[in-house]
């Protein structure tokens, strides 16, 4: 099968005025809700107004369908109302997007094939609208003519003259009408033509109409070009069935090396070599180790792929799955010595979103594994994959993360725990306000005699404090998580 830049067959245009009734009427609410605006709840206020856009245009759509489909749009957009994130808004985008192919009927039978369908759709958002109109103005009743809009200009010509004269007469005659002509403000009517304005009407437009008249760049199969492309592996090819055993018997005497060393190292706590830590050894080998286990799934994907030598051999399978376990406990040592580490640096950003890594890439090799025990498709383990992304980001989205981080460092600082590293305050002050609670209870904890690390925390506190005091207060930027930390400042405990 190969994409093509072809469009599936544009259907006829129904109820095309109201269509574009409802793609100006989101236009100008994103305009009101979004523009010049801090993200915040306007963002969860425009996905269900384009969730309710969509399911109104569609008009096949029955009304328990249709309000159980508001409802999935409202809880994966739901994340924006906790804080607005770049996760937050791709599962919001992804959701309405689920939602325009059920009104369209173009979803897939099957939930193995969403990810390619979502993928066409994809593609074809920024050129509907452009599609659109060139095929609106391609029409015989349509096409575009300098003749016919003259014509039209000309029409208003005289009605326009003859009302600014009665507007005028009007005006002089009476005072009400005078002071309201007076107080228009031709200076806000003119930041509409703002170039930025424009641009950001363009993008919401092109955005909104592919999900208003959503359709699918089209498939075409060439059996000739995929012929081409077809391996058919003999016994002493590099994909063969010699060539697997030999790389399996070999990978798996590798691996067992490394999985036998954090064994006795990792989970044993054996005393490591002169001059090198439990957190040195840990760092050298969390991420290249990760990167281990992808290449490794690969390998497995391929050496397991259906009609392969994997499915002949009952030696390479008991491999395989020996392999695929060695690479789940990688995972998890490479898990552990980011935990030792952290204990040894504290907990960052990057360290989070490592450790999330570490567990999709755990998550995934079970699915492998589960996917060759169940003789399932390879669509089939895209889909898991993608459902256990699509979970940890959707519960990912509600945690504050720098709120989290600070209050792991604080409690295991040298300061409080004895233990740990120094508090980087230089560090907790970058992740924003949301470290205020626990900059607070530093404070508390801190002993008497540390006074300089007492006035730098304490400065810390403040500005932060004042930086989200002053931040632009408006309903459309209201999130619960900043509404929290306003509760939380106005309690007599934080003053």
């Amino acid at each position: 099968m190969d994409t093509t830049d072809t469009l599936t067959e544009a259907m006829p245009i129904r109820r095309g005025s109201s269509r574009i009734a409802t793609l100006f009427a989101l236009v100008a609410l994103a305009d009101f809700l979004i523009f010049g605006q801090m993200p915040g709840i306007n963002l969860f206020l425009f996905a269900l107004a384009v969730c309710a856009g969509i399911l109104l245009s569609a008009g096949k759509i029955r009304a328990p369908s249709m309000a159980l489909l508001f409802g999935f749009s409202a809880l994966a957009s739901a994340p924006l109302l906790e804080a607005p994130s770049l996760t937050g808004i791709a599962l919001c985008f992804s959701a309405l997007i689920a939602v325009a192919l059920v009104g369209a009927r173009l979803m897939p039978r099957s939930l193995t094939g969403l990810p390619l369908v979502f993928l066409r759709f994809t593609l074809v958002i920024p050129l509907r609208l452009a599609d659109d109109i060139r095929k609106y103005l391609k029409t015989p009743a349509k096409r575009f003519s300098f003749t016919v809009v003259w014509q039209g200009v000309g029409l208003w010509i005289m009605p326009l003259a003859l009302a600014a004269v009665f507007v005028f007469l009007f005006a002089a005659a009476n005072p009400l009408i005078e002071i309201a002509l007076r107080s228009i403000r031709f200076a806000v009517l003119l930041q509409f033509l703002d170039l930025w304005r424009i641009g950001f009407w363009m993008m919401i437009a092109t955005v909104v109409w592919a999900m208003l008249r959503p359709r699918l760049k089209r498939r075409t199969a060439r059996l000739q070009a995929s012929r081409a492309f077809v391996i058919v592996p003999t016994r002493n090819a590099p994909f063969g069935q010699a060539s697997l055993l030999r790389s399996l018997l070999l990978f798996n005497a590798l691996f067992a090396v490394q999985t036998l060393l954090d064994l006795v190292y990792l989970w044993g706590g054996a005393d490591l070599p002169d001059h090198m830590s439990h957190a040195e050894y840990a760092h050298r080998g969390a991420y290249p180790l990760i990167a281990t286990a992808l290449l490794a799934a690969g390998f497995v994907l391929v050496a397991m792929r259906r009609g392969g030598p994997g499915d002949q051999n009952s030696l390479i399978r008991g491999l395989v799955h020996a392999w695929i376990g060695q690479n789940i406990l990688l995972c998890l040592s490479s898990m552990l010595r980011l935990g030792l580490y952290v204990e040894a640096y504290s907990l960052t950003e990057l360290r989070v979103a490592a450790g999330l890594w570490m567990g999709l890439v755990a998550i995934g090799l079970v699915l492998i594994l589960l996917r060759i025990l169940l003789n399932r498709s390879n669509e089939w383990l895209i889909a898991a994959n993608l459902a256990s992304l699509i979970a940890v980001l959707y519960i990912s989205a509600f945690i504050d993360f720098p709120d989290v981080i600070a209050r792991f460092n604080v409690t295991h600082s040298q300061e409080i725990s004895q233990q740990g590293p120094p508090l980087d305050l230089d560090y907790l002050s970058s992740l924003g306000p949301s470290v205020i609670p626990a900059l607070d209870l530093y404070l508390l904890k801190l002993p008497d005699h540390l006074i300089d690390q007492r006035s730098q925390a304490a400065t810390v506190r403040y500005y932060l404090a004042r930086n989200f005091e002053m931040r632009r207060r408006d309903w459309r930027n209201w999130t619960f998580r900043a509404a929290r930390l306003e509760s939380y400042l106005l309690a007599p405990i934080a003053r």
